[in-house]
């Protein structure tokens, strides 16, 4: 159902405090919790004696502790201290995960924990640039997460969806590129000579006529960066010159809940006025309006797709990116099922 051995971003590293934190992923629940050094750990989020969450615990020290009936793990999984016997029960013991923190994100590991390597960490390293400045927040989304994938995938939705914000009808009369591999996929649009939206022409602080980009890069095992901007027109931001133009990483990671949910991270990423903290804030809350529609979409669709289990959906030119990250996760599924 979902794709192992993979990394995927669980929360991010300001909400993983001194006190016990759940969340599912991939359909295992997993509770997370930093130790008094700063270290986190994770582990399944079950007690082994009458199987209550422990998330719903507490830390002592350095143990975490079942509110059932008290017993203690240290932060290597191992039950410590269980009530009314001598010793501890062999099997009285935690699953643990691999964690890692990075980029603004923690990551927890999902498969065989021998294969976590830490360098196959998604590569945003711009969210850790100082260059760079970096905000977004998390939104629960009912809907499978290859949906947000389609989504984010094909932006002339943008066109209909972000009217007042984002949209524009040059995006729909704009040619697409779709390259692929084996493991990732990018859409590539750029629009000539039109007249910057709303969003960019605060931006850019001009209405002058404008070249504009996106460029939607899908890498496994569900993860959407998508380089935007728009430069003044003819100023040669296609061919690398993007001096006189602004540009922005949007970062979207798509973390499975369950067949019909979705923990979804999103943020902007610039190299722009870095120095003004208000734009960063005003970025973060106009991208949560942004996404709050497409949350609306999506969630309907969902609805609509359990409705009716006869239908499929239909694939015109605008979906290539999606349906190839589509195949992309068909073949690393079926892959991981022939083992």
């Amino acid at each position: 159902m979902f794709l192992q051995d993979y990394w995927y971003a669980v929360a991010w590293d300001h909400e993983i405090k001194r006190q016990p934190f759940g969340r599912t992923v991939c359909g295992e629940p997993i509770v997370l919790y930093r130790q008094t050094s700063g270290a986190l750990s994770a582990f399944e989020d079950c007690c082994p004696h009458r199987l209550l969450p422990l998330s719903k615990g507490f830390l002592q020290g350095e143990h975490l502790v079942c509110k059932y009936h008290g017993l203690r793990f240290d932060h290597c999984g191992n039950c410590v201290w269980m009530p009314g016997q001598e010793g501890i029960h062999k099997e009285a013991k935690l699953r643990i995960y691999p964690v890692a923190e990075k980029h603004r994100f923690v990551w927890v590991w999902i498969g065989d924990p021998a294969l976590a390597d830490e360098k196959n960490i998604p590569d945003l390293s711009w969210c850790s640039d100082p260059n760079w400045v970096f905000e977004g927040s998390t939104y629960y989304l009912k809907c499978n997460y290859q949906l947000l994938v389609d989504n984010l995938m094909d932006l002339s939705h943008e066109t209909f969806v972000h009217p007042s914000s984002i949209g524009q009808h040059e995006i729909l009369e704009a040619p697409i590129k779709v390259t692929s591999d084996a493991t990732s996929v990018r859409v590539t649009r750029w629009m000539h000579n039109i007249d910057p939206p709303p969003f960019w022409a605060s931006n850019l602080r001009s209405f002058e006529k404008c070249d504009r980009w996106q460029i939607c890069n899908f890498t496994l095992p569900a993860n959407v960066m998508i380089d935007v901007g728009v430069a003044l027109a003819g100023t040669g931001a296609e061919n690398g010159d993007r001096s006189k133009g602004v540009t922005g990483i949007v970062v979207n990671l798509m973390t499975p809940e369950s067949e019909t949910t979705t923990w979804y991270h999103w943020g902007m990423v610039r190299n722009f006025q870095t120095e003004d903290r208000g734009l960063t804030f005003r970025i973060r809350d106009g991208q949560a309006a942004v996404f709050a529609e497409d949350t609306e979409i999506l969630e309907a669709q969902q609805e609509n797709i359990l409705r009716r289990p006869d239908r499929e959906l239909l694939n015109f030119k605008i979906d290539a990116g999606g349906v190839n990250a589509r195949r992309i996760i068909e073949r690393e599924l079926a892959r991981q099922g022939a083992k």
